[in-house]
């Protein structure tokens, strides 16, 4: 791979590669936590294949909770397998426990049905053009009977209380230029079709929901200042590519003001994780 093709894709990574948003992904990755992996059994998997690992921040949380495994994580940036090698090497317990690669998921290196028996895909789908082809890349280096896990986005679910229809505004933008990047903000739908026109097999959905408001305050507010972090982490690519102005930028961040001083304010948000196995 060329350096300026490693440029021309990482440009297309709509929150951008600033150390601003590797931390806010270290964030983001515990802060949901708990709802992401409350479902999750990778107690048979012994080697695991993350893609799109990124900087590693669900890396360390596999690691943490599956002390038996070896993982190996894949990402298309080179600025991000050095930032998750650095992390990576400060956590005590993954020591000789990872191996991380720079690979394009739709046509990886490894031997088929012979180095994995497991997989974890999240928030990675959401980025690329082919998720299809991606699956089936994955299903091919996995052995037969091999746990798949995908986290991924449904970004038309969002919705917080008092209305705010620049942050609405905002966010249906925000869609469109990672739509027009060639993702899908609304690929977690999609994830039962696309796993079963792969061939995998024992295909589950679940949808995961966040419904905050006055029964819970703190982790509501908790939600919505990472959620601010989260719209104005793609600020700087939409006012470039001209899908926002300024003025829209600033009513944003006033209406999310105004959301996260309401004594009445409601977030809600819903995923959707799959499970599947290989055949």
């Amino acid at each position: 791979m060329t350096t300026a093709s490693k440029e021309s894709s990482e440009e297309k990574y709509l929150h951008g590669y600033s150390p601003e948003e590797q931390q806010r992904l270290y964030k983001q990755a515990r802060f949901m936590e708990n709802k992401i992996y409350s479902d999750i059994d990778f107690s048979t998997v012994t080697k695991l294949l993350e893609v799109g690992c990124g900087v590693g921040a669900q890396s360390e949380i596999l690691l943490r909770r599956f002390p038996h495994l070896h993982l190996t994580g894949i990402d298309y940036s080179e600025r991000q397998i050095t930032q998750a090698g650095k992390f990576l090497a400060t956590i005590p317990y993954a020591t000789d426990r990872y191996e991380l690669k720079q690979e394009n998921a739709m046509d990886m290196s490894f031997t088929s049905q012979a180095d994995f028996d497991g997989a974890f895909l999240c928030w990675v789908l959401e980025h690329i053009p082919e998720p299809a082809r991606v699956l089936s890349e994955v299903r091919r280096v996995l052995k037969p009977g091999s746990p798949v896990v995908i986290t991924e986005v449904l970004n038309s679910s969002f919705f917080v209380e008092p209305y705010s229809p620049s942050v609405l505004q905002y966010w249906m933008r925000f869609n469109d230029l990672q739509y027009d990047m060639g993702g899908d903000p609304f690929v977690g739908a999609k994830l039962g079709n696309l796993l079963q026109s792969v061939g995998y097999k024992r295909i589950t959905t679940e949808t995961k929901t966040y419904h905050l408001d006055n029964r819970n305050p703190a982790k509501r507010a908790e939600m919505i200042a990472y959620w601010t972090e989260l719209l104005l982490s793609g600020l700087p690519q939409l006012l470039e590519a001209g899908y926002v102005d300024a003025e829209v930028a600033d009513k944003v961040k006033e209406e999310m003001q105004v959301v996260a001083k309401s004594p009445n304010a409601v977030f809600f948000y819903t995923f959707v994780q799959a499970k599947a196995f290989t055949s």
